[in-house]
């Protein structure tokens, strides 16, 4: 089932391609331009729950048998499975909705770090961290209710099945998010080449649009993250065979607090990963432009291969620390510490890891827009600001320190996410045989049941004992003969009934005879 909702999911973002339409017009602005590409994300979105429903009637049972953890097995309905995928594709919109709000051109949390960008380069800067803060609280109540809702619904299976509808429009995510980069360097094309001034209007509209689709890409992302570590979690704690993860250990808690700290060194490695690419980045533009003759007049040629050599080799060193870290973190917890331990990592690296997500990312979106804005010119307390006053240059102070918030420390906590449960997962069974005495063999996964298998094993399990139809012709006083079968007793004796619901006294069968006469013979 999640493989064919993801099947569909691709095919109507297809379709939802055509559905994005922009008049190419001298008035298009930023607002026309998003408004097009969320009516082919609301086009897609829709017709996949709409095709969902009879997807799931047909390939489900009307009633299932669910896990529920800390509560046995409930019975699930379809419609319930039905319903988690529609948490999931909700949450996805109104993650993209939340994201639009705090980072796109024109809205009010980009105006005020526009209007704080008046007063200087730090004010400006507090007003960035100070809107992605603020804009972790409403995706984290959104994640919060998904979980709650699709696990109410459907249990685990609930929370896999929103994940699931949740990624399953990503063919339209990774589009919209493609197209940021696409417009950033059009315009930076267009600015090079001296292209006329409104094509490079049109290019700063487009770049404006991808500066919040891009914030949008990323939130999708955390947020499929979030619910995919869930359901990896889950998966721990089955092959583990461990019965839960009490925080009242010392061991798991410790494990907790490792855990959440992951993300923000993490963080710190990612930001000055970039320091460093930067520094040797500016040494190398200043020696091209002491040793090449004309580079400054614009007549010499300048060594782009130099600088494109010193951002590959400086990626790809730079995060071998912080890969260490993400793999090797979770075998020393998992070993060291025990499997209810590692569960504890687990959930602080996932928890810490999409705070610090939202936050960046929103905040370096917003940041972004904020610069942008002052292409046009902004009104600041009734005076307006163009490109090159003051407080633009507060702006781009603002942006590049955005820049790795939103490029570089903000998406890679999607990856730390994934790659710690991951790794979890894998050692699962080896620390399954291997923990303390309360943690076995990992259990077999849960077993969906139709309704005849679950009356089945009832029945099964109400039996006690079988009881034996032995013939009885037993005479009631009314003078009848009842010719029917009498269940006998466990010791072999037969009841019959008589009017008035009594019963005569045990009699004893053949079979309870003879047991009794061996039993006399042994003891003689």
């Amino acid at each position: 089932l999640p493989v064919l909702i993801a099947g569909l999911g691709i095919l109507f973002s297809i379709i939802g391609m055509w559905f994005i339409r922009v008049k190419d017009t001298a008035e298009t602005s930023a607002e026309t331009v998003q408004g097009a590409l969320n009516t082919g994300n609301w086009a897609s979105i829709i017709l996949t729950a709409a095709v969902s429903y009879p997807v799931i009637k047909w390939m489900l049972p009307e009633k299932m048998m669910m896990n529920f953890f800390g509560s046995g097995t409930q019975i699930v309905s379809n419609t319930n499975v039905f319903n988690a995928v529609m948490v999931g594709l909700l949450v996805g919109a109104m993650i993209s909705a939340i994201t639009e709000y705090y980072t796109g051109l024109g809205k009010k949390p980009v105006l005020s770090i526009v209007r704080q960008s008046a007063t200087g380069h730090a004010t400006n800067v507090i007003a960035g961290l100070a809107t992605g803060m603020m804009s972790t609280w409403m995706p984290i109540v959104m994640f919060s209710g998904a979980i709650w809702a699709a696990y109410s619904l459907a249990g685990f299976y609930g929370v896999a099945i929103a994940a699931s509808a949740m990624m399953a429009t990503t063919a339209m995510q990774l589009a919209i998010d493609a197209f940021g980069p696409i417009a950033d360097n059009a315009g930076g094309i267009a600015e090079m080449s001296e292209l006329p001034k409104d094509v490079r209007e049109r290019t700063d509209v487009l770049d404006s649009v991808g500066n919040t689709t891009a914030a949008i890409g990323k939130g999708f992302a955390i947020a499929s993250a979030a619910l995919t570590a869930l359901g990896l979690f889950a998966a721990y704690v089955d092959f583990t065979g461990i019965e839960g993860i009490n925080i009242f250990k010392a061991k798991v808690l410790a494990a907790l607090f490792l855990g959440g700290m992951i993300p923000v060194v993490f963080s710190a490695l990612a930001m000055q990963s970039v320091g460093k690419a930067a520094m040797d980045m500016v040494n190398e533009v200043r020696r091209q432009f002491r040793e090449i003759p004309g580079l400054l007049e614009g007549t010499g040629q300048a060594e782009y291969g130099k600088c494109v050599e010193i951002s590959t080799s400086a990626a790809l060193r730079e995060m071998l620390a912080p890969g260490l870290i993400a793999l090797v973190t979770p075998l020393i917890v998992g070993f060291v510490m025990g499997p209810e331990a590692l569960g504890g990592y687990m959930a602080g690296v996932t928890v810490s890891g999409v705070m610090w997500a939202i936050f960046q990312s929103n905040a370096g979106g917003a940041w972004d827009n904020a610069k942008k804005s002052f292409e046009k010119g902004v009104d600041i307390d009734g005076q307006t600001y163009f490109k090159g006053s003051e407080p633009h240059k507060a702006a781009v102070t603002g942006d590049t320190v955005g820049d790795p918030f939103k490029d570089t420390s903000g998406p890679s906590m999607n990856i730390l996410i994934k790659l710690s449960c991951l790794v979890g997962l894998a050692i699962a069974p080896i620390l399954g045989s291997h923990g303390d005495a309360h943690t076995g063999m990992p259990t077999p996964p849960p077993v969906i049941q139709s309704p005849s298998d679950m009356q089945i094993s009832r029945m099964k399990s109400d039996v006690v004992q079988p009881q034996v139809i032995q013939p009885s012709n037993s005479i009631v006083p009314d003078g009848q003969t009842r010719g029917s079968a009498a269940p006998t007793t466990p010791s072999g004796t037969s009841t019959s009934v008589v009017p008035g619901g009594q019963t005569t006294s045990p009699q004893p069968t053949d079979d309870g005879q003879k047991k009794d006469d061996a039993a006399k013979q042994k003891k003689q």
